[in-house]
């Protein structure tokens, strides 16, 4: 779990940047101002994958800094640090593991009788700001591969 996490991020960061750049540099190559509305769709569409993925990389940051206080050990460990919520220290005590989902983003204490509750490492904005994101990049893309469709039948002897 913990050697996805090293992969993850990093990734994350490289992909966030590539996106960046492969949507303002497109935008920047022709200029706004001349640029198709295509090619602004486009580049939306990159901008908004590239915050998409570097919201994703944040999120998995506070993952890998909960697991890493999940897996010191020592005085104070147990219960589990990240499962431990103001006012429920209750249900803390019957912690014996976790795990991490990926989609939705969450850090998951598993209790005992094979329950569990997400605990509050990851903020509450990411998933809903990662699916919004997501979900306007396909759209800028569908549109612009949509309006570039029609370009072409309309171009006579295509």
């Amino acid at each position: 779990m913990t050697s996805l996490l090293i992969l993850l991020v990093p990734a994350g960061l490289i992909l966030s940047v590539a996106l960046t750049g492969h949507g303002l540099g497109s935008l920047g190559r022709v200029g706004l101002r001349r640029a198709s509305g295509q090619a602004r769709l486009k580049s939306a569409a990159a901008v908004l994958g590239a915050i998409a993925v570097a919201l994703y990389t944040w999120g998995l940051l506070h993952i890998a800094g909960a697991v890493l206080d999940a897996e010191d050990g020592g005085t104070g460990s147990s219960p589990l640090l990240p499962c431990r919520t103001h006012g429920q220290g209750e249900r803390a005590l019957t912690v014996v593991d976790y795990s991490v989902d990926y989609v939705p983003l969450r850090f998951v204490c598993e209790t005992k009788g094979g329950g569990g509750y997400a605990a509050e490492s990851v903020p509450g904005y990411i998933n809903p700001a990662v699916l919004g994101c997501a979900l306007a990049a396909v759209v800028c893309a569908g549109a612009a591969a949509v309006g570039s469709e029609r370009g072409v039948r309309k171009r006579p002897g295509a």
